[in-house]
């Protein structure tokens, strides 16, 4: 359809300019929305530029736009779930951030308080706490001179007196003449104690729980080890070395070099000194003429304490040894601990020997919101109020737990608290308790 327009008519002039002016206006408008869309055209697609004239073949059908403008609003409805979901992300991102910031904050706040604080003893107790840890020792260091750490540790210690642990006061069974299969009672009286037993006692205190095992033949009690040692080499969990030996129980030993994780491939004693292990009489670790703080079972099966040489060791007939401490109780006498305040409070595992020759093997739980752990003091008075005339602290912290074995069977279960982050620790040394019927042939093994 055509549509003519007759010039000579009266406001014909005036119609032909509103017309002419609709058609720039309209003209600008498509030119604005295609420059800003894509257009498609059957089947090919084709950005129109401004003035392009469309051609009957090239025509959108009204279905076709209406499902593109459909297309478009899905696409900025979803863009904007997009935007939304960014949105709500960066928030929280934001406010995670924000409350690790605030803890942070607030822990080295409270560090500094603590550090520098009007409690001399608050801070003692801090400093000996996460100095004995792997991966706390920061938190005294940070704020403290490695002088005044070590001024504080030096200051709260347990006194070494340089003594040696006298054999001749532990009176083992059998000594006196007979079978040995009864031994004394614990305060050598009368009463009398089978040989085969083994006393498991739950022990608590105010800041700890913890338990004590009473193995009344010593001779069941032996060091476990890896089959080497060395900086290539790794050791074995407590648990893994009383499911291997089929032991009856077992608690964490001495040391090791220990980065961070550690892996328990080269044995230490304290604050990473050098170690030795003593195995089945054969020294595995470490030198002949070198001074080690000894804890050491003898063929007879006594405990004994005191720094000596390897091969001093090897000649008093020791067979089983590691190296750590500090020593608690020397010859029956509590060993002093330096200062005003406690040490601090961690996992800790000690062994001792009444003078009847029952082995004391004692585990604290720590780091736990039902026990924080125990110090020295604790450790001291609890053999002392069990009867040991000797007693040493092993390795504690994320190291200390015990394991104990089936009856009937070899299933052996961590029945304390481990405070490690990671599940059981490898070890260089574990304390190991046999089974009645293997403590024979385990000792015969020993010296050869």
């Amino acid at each position: 359809m055509r549509l003519r327009i007759d010039y000579t008519k009266p406001g014909s002039g005036e119609l032909i300019d509103r017309l002419s002016d609709y058609i720039k206006k309209w003209r600008r408008q498509t030119v604005r929305v295609r420059n800003t869309h894509k257009v498609e055209f059957a089947g090919e697609d084709h950005v129109k530029a401004p003035g392009q004239a469309r051609t009957p073949g090239h025509a959108q059908t009204h279905g076709q736009a209406q499902a593109r403008t459909r297309t478009r609003e899905a696409d900025r409805r979803g863009g904007s779930g997009k935007k939304r979901a960014k949105t709500v992300m960066a928030h929280i991102g934001v406010s995670f951030i924000s409350v690790i910031i605030f803890i942070l904050i607030t822990a080295l706040a409270a560090d500094l308080i603590v550090l520098h604080g009007p409690s001399k003893a608050a801070r003692d107790r801090f400093v000996l706490t996460v100095t004995e840890t792997s991966a706390a020792k920061f938190l005294a260091t940070w704020f403290l001179s490695d002088d005044t750490v070590r001024g504080i540790i030096d200051g709260n210690a347990v006194v070494d007196n340089g003594e040696m642990s006298d054999p001749t006061l532990i009176k083992l069974p059998g000594s006196d003449g007979s079978d040995g299969s009864e031994g004394p009672g614990p305060n050598g009286d009368d009463t009398k104690t089978d040989i085969n037993s083994v006393q498991l006692i739950d022990i608590s205190g105010k800041t700890y729980k913890g338990k004590l095992l009473i193995v009344q033949n010593p001779k069941r009690v032996y060091i476990g080890t890896p089959e080497a040692y060395g900086y290539d080499r790794a050791g074995v969990t407590t648990i893994d070395m009383v499911r291997r030996d089929n032991a009856l129980y077992g608690i964490n030993g001495g040391g090791f070099y220990d980065t961070g994780s550690g892996n328990g491939g080269v044995p230490t004693g304290r604050e990473n000194s050098d170690g030795i292990v003593i195995s089945k009489g054969r020294l595995m670790w470490g030198e002949p003429g070198s001074e080690y703080e000894i804890i050491g079972i003898n063929k007879q099966g006594i405990l004994v304490l005191g720094k000596m040489t390897a091969q001093a060791a090897l000649d008093s007939g020791i067979v089983e040894a590691l190296n750590f401490g500090p020593y608690l109780v020397m010859n029956g006498e509590a060993c002093e601990v330096r200062g005003f305040s406690e040490a601090g409070l961690n996992p800790r595992t000690a062994i001792g020997q009444r003078s009847d020759g029952a082995m004391l093997l004692l585990t604290i739980d720590g780091r736990q919101p039902s026990s924080m752990g125990a110090t020295y003091e604790d450790l001291i008075e609890i053999m002392m109020n069990y009867g040991a005339v000797n007693a040493a602290n092993l390795d504690g912290g994320s190291s200390t737990y015990l394991a104990q074995n089936a009856e009937n069977g070899n299933d052996p279960q961590i029945i304390t608290q481990c405070a490690s982050l990671y599940g059981p620790r490898k070890m260089a040394t574990s304390i190991l308790v046999s089974r009645a019927e293997a403590s024979d042939t385990g000792n015969e093994q020993k010296g050869t």
